[in-house]
């Protein structure tokens, strides 16, 4: 089973710029945080960073089978952490690889092996969350028409047959 905490409080840190003592004040510097967060960092070694995320009794909790993952349990990580996981299982040389939860789209692109963006957007509606999506292919000069987009987590048919108007192919990891 799979634990995924669904927490839009999250920063990736190149692992050479990574001080565990100043984690606080490195998310800090691009999410509010509160009190109650407690910080909490896991590396990415794919990429060399580190992602710091927060983590607050009030989050979000999202569970799914995964048949990559072992029988014993993975703890609750950050959507973010198996974005960045999973990305490396899109077979196509521009990965762009989301999951729209809770109102907010956890977004990943790359190309190749090298990572050109990892983010978080709140998006209050999925015509809000593709609106994301496209300013993030357009400022990484990627055509859509030309690109599958990977979901981890099942979209909406609806959602779905929308993409399929723009993108090459829509298709689940």
């Amino acid at each position: 089973m799979e634990i995924s905490l669904l927490t839009p409080k999250c920063a990736l840190v190149p692992a050479h710029f990574f001080e565990p003592d100043s984690a606080r004040e490195a998310l800090g510097e691009v999410v509010r945080l509160e009190n109650k967060d407690e910080i909490k960092s896991v590396g990415i070694p794919q990429y060399d960073a580190v992602l710091v995320y927060a983590d607050s009794v009030e989050g979000k909790y999202s569970k799914e089978i995964d048949e990559n993952v072992s029988g014993e349990g993975t703890g609750a990580l950050p959507e973010m952490f198996y974005i960045l996981r999973d990305l490396g299982k899109c077979p196509e040389y521009n990965k762009i690889l989301a999951t729209y939860a809770d109102g907010w789209l956890f977004l990943a692109i790359a190309q190749g092996n090298s990572l050109l963006l990892s983010n978080v957007y709140e998006a209050q509606d999925f015509t809000t969350a593709e609106y994301f999506i496209f300013l993030a292919m357009k400022s990484l000069q990627l055509n859509p028409e030309v690109s599958t987009i990977y979901w981890r987590k099942p979209i909406g048919a609806e959602d779905e047959m929308s993409l399929y108007r723009y993108f090459k192919a829509v298709d689940r990891i």
